[in-house]
């Protein structure tokens, strides 16, 4: 078969990791070509084209000729293959990363190429900026990551034969042999994005039994993200906290996961979830926060991760009900205004009381402002420690778990067996035969799509506010 593959760019980590693995697994099978709106940081393992139309645009910027894009792209991919290609593999279409992008699809699907278009992140989880207020193109096959959003996309319209899961793979690492020294530190191995809630981990590390640090690997890229990031830092040092930042600026990082003394994980929002199955790869426990919509699919493929919590719980009393209440309905409704999705008062004060019911609330729904109140308040007094070990018994022993290496080598070996590339392989190949002999008839509806994730029921101020300090 002959693969060729779109993404707006092709910078190092998150989505061209992904596809970096996808040309890696099928190449011994398919020829292959991948076409970018901006050309590779480093070597890549296929032929690529650069197609500046297809990056990043900005609001101002005079869009060019969608029609005219699309030839450029089937050019391209003549002058490659000698012909056209099988599949079109297209990397999170429904970002409005590129304003041109719908167009620019829709316009390839009018000249019949057979397009699977794979989505990482939705612009209705979390990104109102990246949204489409146009259709979505319809009558092509769709991929998911994992079985929420394909179960999200079953009942927004689309079809099983036309929707189809590509769980990302995992390359196997040979563990460290154990180390006699004991850690001082405890790793939280990401790139501190806010959606990582980094105010939680901060929160976390006041209740370390063996006076470990918390270490923070590496600072955010968006500006939007540093402001929050550089506040942490700053409350950190204010505060006196045992908290280092850019931890895996200039290190190994295999020597940094090595050394620590286990791995954590306090994200509210996760497209695929490889922090969920990484640490185990290292031999490592990973303690923190679990993840239900993604963490599902680990759970089914034998990953144990009961020992995880699911929420973190503080009295409402501490940042105040009402402050609480009228700056949690302010951003509901100007999110709901941003996406054109009409909300009723009643609705609005059920949820939000569904939220605080038994007069507490997650840690993960607070924005950083009222997160640093909470933090401050455990520090100050002795008894708020006690109260939040009262409602959230994991404090007492943070990082502690039964048969920790029982665990620790359980999970490697189900992460090895479903997330290896062999499987990839195989689950690649299988979807891109099914693209090229099904035509499909299929559309999403956006208001149900939009409705399944903009749910007031776990609306966090965190994930959809703008910063506050």
């Amino acid at each position: 078969m002959r693969i060729a593959y779109i993404h707006y760019h092709l910078k190092m980590g998150g989505v061209t990791t992904v596809l970096k693995h996808q040309v890696e697994a099928v190449r011994p099978d398919c020829e292959v070509l991948v076409l970018t709106g901006a050309p590779p940081q480093t070597p890549f393992p296929a032929a690529t084209v650069h197609i500046p139309e297809l990056g990043y645009t900005r609001p101002s910027q005079k869009l060019a000729d969608s029609k005219a894009v699309a030839d450029k792209i089937l050019q391209a991919i003549h002058s490659k293959f000698k012909g056209t290609c099988d599949v079109l593999h297209v990397h999170n279409p429904t970002l409005a990363k590129n304003l041109s992008f719908q167009k620019i699809l829709k316009s390839l699907a009018q000249k019949n190429t057979k397009l699977f278009l794979q989505i990482h992140d939705f612009a209705e989880d979390g990104r109102p900026a990246a949204y489409f207020a146009e259709d979505y193109v319809a009558d092509c096959h769709y991929g998911v990551i994992n079985s929420r959003d394909y179960d999200i996309l079953l009942k927004a319209g689309l079809k099983k034969e036309g929707l189809h899961k590509i769980f990302n793979t995992i390359h196997p690492r040979e563990p460290k042999s154990r180390c006699d020294r004991p850690s001082s530190s405890v790793l939280y191995p990401i790139r501190a994005i806010r959606r990582k809630n980094i105010g939680e981990a901060i929160l976390l590390s006041l209740f370390f039994r063996s006076g470990e640090s918390l270490a923070i690997t590496l600072p955010p890229n968006s500006p939007a993200d540093y402001k929050s990031y550089e506040g942490w830092k700053a409350f950190a040092e204010q505060q006196h906290l045992r908290v280092e930042f850019e931890k895996g600026l200039n290190r190994d990082f295999k020597k940094l996961v090595d050394s620590a003394k286990y791995l954590i994980t306090t994200s509210i929002n996760e497209g695929f979830g490889f922090s969920f199955l990484e640490p185990w790869l290292y031999a490592k426990l990973l303690w923190g926060r679990k993840l239900s919509g993604i963490c599902h699919d680990f759970e089914k493929n034998g990953v144990l991760l009961d020992h995880l919590y699911l929420k973190l719980l503080i009295p409402v009393e501490w940042v105040g009900y009402d402050e609480l209440y009228q700056q949690w309905r302010s951003w509901v409704l100007k999110t709901c205004a941003l996406f054109q999705f009409p909300i009723a008062e009643p609705h609005l004060k059920a949820s939000f009381e569904n939220l605080t019911a038994q007069g507490t609330i997650d840690f993960g729904l607070l924005h950083e402002s009222f997160q640093k109140q909470i933090i401050i308040r455990i520090l100050r007094r002795k008894k708020n420690a006690e109260r939040m070990r009262e409602l959230n018994p994991f404090l007492v022993r943070p990082g502690e778990v039964p048969d920790q290496m029982v665990l620790i080598q359980n999970n490697r070996r189900a992460v090895l067996d479903n997330y290896n590339p062999s499987l990839y392989r195989q689950q690649l190949l299988k979807i891109y035969e099914v693209v090229c002999q099904t035509d499909i008839e299929q559309k999403i509806d956006k208001k149900v799509l939009l409705a399944a994730f903009l749910d007031l029921n776990e609306f966090s101020l965190l994930k959809w506010s703008e910063y506050h300090d």
